[in-house]
């Protein structure tokens, strides 16, 4: 089964990332570093979640995320599906923290459960096909909506969202040219998919 093990932000000020993501969230080998200057504007195309068990935990993610320079994109409040809030890292990185859960069970934690990187790409439907065809066994699919990919005990999930749609929940504009910023870090070898968003061994990727 192919799998994730780390997601490489590409950052133009490499020591204030170091800061801000030591600071604000404790992510370990999941997330690492390099600087770029690769050109870029608007919606990268890519948000980067934090599942958490309770809304406690969101709020103290979000609040230190805030306190080490985070912009809020959408304050933490309840919905349909459970309680979350979404802001956007100094480096320009989107980030959603979220809980199924609406009732909190124990004091504030800044643990998260899962880290799950969804990708926005126009095309769902040939999106799922070409990683189905890179190793990546399909765990939910909803149409041409959303796909979730089963990657067992990786640290770091997947699933495709349409890039409008996951604009629109990250609260800001689907426009945005250039690089995406980010390589994905897994066991399926180095290559780029059909919305750009390029892969490589894990072991070739820089470490936070």
């Amino acid at each position: 089964m192919t799998s994730i093990a780390c997601v490489t932000l590409e950052v133009t000020d490499l020591p204030a990332a170091e800061r801000f993501y030591t600071t604000a969230f404790e992510l370990g080998g999941q997330v690492r570093l390099r600087a770029s200057q690769a050109p870029t504007t608007g919606f990268r195309g890519f948000t980067l979640s934090l599942v958490v068990s309770q809304p406690a935990d969101v709020d103290a993610l979000v609040d230190a995320a805030v306190a080490a320079g985070a912009a809020t994109l959408k304050p933490a409040a309840k919905s349909l599906w459970g309680y979350g809030g979404v802001v956007q890292a100094p480096d320009g990185t989107i980030w959603q923290i979220a809980s199924s859960s609406k009732k909190n069970t124990g004091p504030a934690t800044r643990r998260f459960d899962e880290l799950v990187l969804l990708l926005g790409v126009e095309d769902v439907r040939a999106a799922k096909q070409f990683y189905v065809e890179h190793g990546l066994t399909v765990g939910k699919s909803f149409g041409g909506k959303y796909v979730e990919f089963a990657t067992g005990s990786a640290p770091v999930k997947l699933a495709l969202y349409k890039r409008r749609g996951l604009a629109k929940v990250a609260g800001v504009s689907p426009d945005g040219t250039g690089s995406h910023r980010i390589t994905i870090g897994g066991d399926a070898g180095a290559f780029t998919d059909p919305d750009g968003f390029a892969w490589a061994p894990a072991s070739q990727t820089a470490t936070l």
